[in-house]
């Protein structure tokens, strides 16, 4: 752990970098999304024979996956809320209490990683009108399917089920990277990378039921990693800025 407070926790080559793999991903679940693979894997979880998705209702997809796992994940992300709360708290009793300036920053990251990702993702599933598979007449239900960026009448009721809400709830883990930045920042990506993993898995249960197409979790995935890349590159902005008042200041 280092001591100093450093100018920002990723340069900005790396946050370029992340821009164009972020142009690039979302280029390929664009791809995916006009093609067919979401019902091709839609297929396999559906039994035709019984015309219900059998996964919908089993205890470890609905049960554990949808109900204990997510209250679990939910009462996890209050732990960082709770502690900017009480750093917050002590600071204004006492100058210097609360978290080392290390921990705080941090803290706040993943904090707003908590707050950000599930949020902007429900934004975007109200704004949406996909439907979920299992609204979808070709699994028993009563909508038409549309391809993503295919054309979708106005009578077609919204199904408000893209990205992946659920998957959401997990994904803010990928915060967690920013305790290895800037000293190991090859340490933060295999936990960014083992979040998004268990992100997918968490989402990959969904699918299961029929809740969610494979493009429904990776657009949530995206979200995730942009949203952290937007964190550290305003950070970055926000310490420079600060530092280039500092020194005009010094200067006048």
């Amino acid at each position: 752990m280092p001591a100093p407070m450093d100018s920002g926790l990723v340069s900005w080559p790396a946050l370029r970098r992340a821009a164009w793999l972020l142009a690039g991903a979302a280029a390929v679940i664009l791809l995916l999304g006009m093609g067919s693979v979401d019902l091709f894997l839609a297929d396999l979880m559906f039994d035709f024979h019984v015309h219900e998705f059998p996964w919908e209702h089993a205890w470890l997809t609905e049960r554990f996956g949808h109900g204990i796992l997510k209250t679990a994940l939910t009462l996890l992300g209050a732990v960082p809320l709770a502690a900017c709360a009480w750093d917050g708290l002590a600071r204004r009793r006492q100058a210097g209490g609360g978290l080392p300036a290390w921990w705080r920053l941090r803290v706040r990251l993943l904090s707003l990683c908590v707050v950000l990702i599930p949020l902007v993702t429900s934004m975007l599933k109200r704004a949406s009108r996909s439907h979920c598979p299992w609204e979808l007449e070709r699994y028993g239900g009563y909508q038409p399917y549309y391809r993503l960026l295919e054309h979708m009448p106005r009578w077609v009721e919204a199904g408000h089920c893209l990205p992946g809400g659920h998957a959401s709830s997990a994904l803010w883990l990928v915060g967690l990277a920013v305790f290895w930045l800037p000293h190991d920042p090859r340490k933060a990506a295999d936990v960014a990378l083992a979040a998004l993993g268990f992100g997918a898995v968490v989402g990959w249960m969904q699918q299961m039921r029929g809740a969610h197409f494979l493009t429904h979790t990776l657009w949530s995935m995206w979200i995730a990693c942009a949203a952290l890349a937007a964190l550290l590159a305003a950070h970055k902005a926000l310490r420079a800025a600060r530092t280039e008042t500092a020194a005009a200041r010094a200067s006048a």
